[in-house]
């Protein structure tokens, strides 16, 4: 078996052309390195709201460890995350909070709709409680429970760096025609101050 630095096994070329190339960085579409890459350091923004919050600082924790998939950095500002963990029930005072801080992250931006509920109000079925988060912001996976172990939200992280490497959700987002939802002409550019007027001698 032929090996070269860099591209591999080479034995398969002369039959099959770059066919017989192994699958590795230098043979792969950039589209594929990005999604990868993507997948591989999702910066999650800090949004606790409830007991599954404290799931979640578990999962960030020694035990879990969060580290592997190249996520464990929790950021406290939205323009530097790239995934939301909405991480309990959300009352209305909080739903306009929650979306203005999902507008504030940078697009491409991914939603994780952990325990029930976040995903559907759970037991708090009364007019305080968003009837699940999905009213107010677009939900990629949902993670089940009350709350989800550490596992599940683990799970669901799993979940969606598949949907990440599959393409499906920036599909999704290229037929909704769904972005970063601004644009720079609905920002005019301030207007400088008015000379101070001098002073006579």
């Amino acid at each position: 078996m032929a090996r070269v630095p860099i591209l591999g096994d080479i034995s398969g070329v002369l039959d099959e052309g770059l066919e017989g190339l192994e699958h590795n960085f230098v043979t792969a579409r950039i589209e594929d390195l990005v999604k990868w890459s993507r997948a591989r350091s999702c910066w999650p923004a800090t949004f606790g709201l409830a007991c599954c919050a404290i799931e979640m600082m578990a999962t960030g924790a020694a035990h879990y460890d969060l580290a592997r998939y190249g996520m464990e950095v929790f950021r406290a500002s939205p323009r530097q995350a790239d995934l939301m963990i909405v991480a309990g029930r959300v009352s209305q005072k909080m739903a306009p909070v929650l979306r203005q801080i999902y507008d504030q992250m940078m697009e491409p931006k991914w939603v994780i709709s952990m325990g029930v509920c976040a995903s559907s109000g759970g037991m708090f079925n009364n007019y305080a409680i968003v009837q699940g988060v999905d009213q107010v912001v677009p939900v990629d996976v949902y993670a089940p429970g009350c709350p989800p172990g550490p596992e599940t939200l683990m799970h669901a992280i799993l979940t969606l760096h598949d949907k990440i490497l599959t393409g499906e959700l920036t599909s999704r987002r290229e037929q909704t025609g769904a972005g970063a939802g601004f644009d720079l002409a609905d920002f005019p550019a301030p207007e400088p101050p008015a000379p101070e007027p001098e002073e006579a001698p």
